[in-house]
């Protein structure tokens, strides 16, 4: 892994939460220490299951107001719900690049809502659909499961696309999403994901917070190794 001046971030994702509670179980994630809330919205498009939208997370942000909120956007028009969830409070806008016929103009109006920019890339897209992205992105996410659905086996072969971004884009946030937890997370930290979403293996633990601590640690001291080989 290539040196990078990027930080751990644990992000747990509330999809696998009981969302009758969703305000008081993102709450106990955070408690738990996540660095920020992973939003699935699915459109039933793009993927064939269909989540909430902004008007949750609009409730959502009333009641969590410090909180950093990335909506990973499983739709197939991400241009339609910029500016509502901008409105709702959203800190980061991740959008798959699959779906979208012109991703630099979704950029562009993403950054004028004030929001970061994430780009998607599902399991069989190559990094170089993002490539030529990169500098109008804070972010990209590998996903490391097909999106849609929860409690898929983790994809190791994926982590090719961490590396490879890592190696060239050494400041880059590069996330992991799609059965990452303790049996998984040393593969995603030492291809060198530094954002990590979890689902079942946070929100399903006994202890939320032992999880999420294991977790960082085993990310850092891939960083730190890194950064010692500078």
């Amino acid at each position: 892994m290539a040196k990078t001046g990027v930080i751990c971030k644990i992000g747990p994702s509330v999809l696998n939460t009981d969302l009758a509670e969703l305000h008081n179980e993102s709450q106990r994630l955070l408690d738990s220490g996540a660095d920020y809330l992973h939003l699935d919205v699915m459109d039933g498009h793009f993927v064939p299951n269909i989540t909430f939208g902004h008007p949750v997370v609009k409730c959502l942000r009333k009641k969590i107001s410090d909180a950093f909120f990335e909506t990973h956007m499983m739709v197939t028009k991400p241009e339609q719900w910029i500016e509502p969830m901008a409105d709702a409070g959203v800190d980061q806008y991740t959008f798959h690049v699959e779906p979208c016929s012109d991703v630099l103009f979704v950029c562009r109006k993403v950054r004028e809502a004030g929001m970061k920019v994430g780009l998607a890339l599902k399991p069989g897209t190559g990094v170089e659909a993002v490539q030529q992205y990169i500098d109008q992105a804070d972010m990209i996410l590998v996903m490391t499961v097909e999106p849609g659905f929860g409690g898929q086996k983790f994809m190791k072969d994926m982590m090719g696309k961490v590396q490879w971004l890592r190696q060239n884009y050494p400041d880059l946030d590069i996330e992991v999403d799609g059965g990452v937890g303790l049996t998984t997370i040393q593969d995603c930290a030492e291809a060198g994901a530094n954002m990590i979403v979890s689902g079942t293996a946070v929100v399903g633990a006994e202890d939320p917070g032992k999880v999420i601590a294991t977790m960082r640690d085993i990310v850092e001291g891939s960083i730190q190794k890194c950064q010692l080989e500078r």
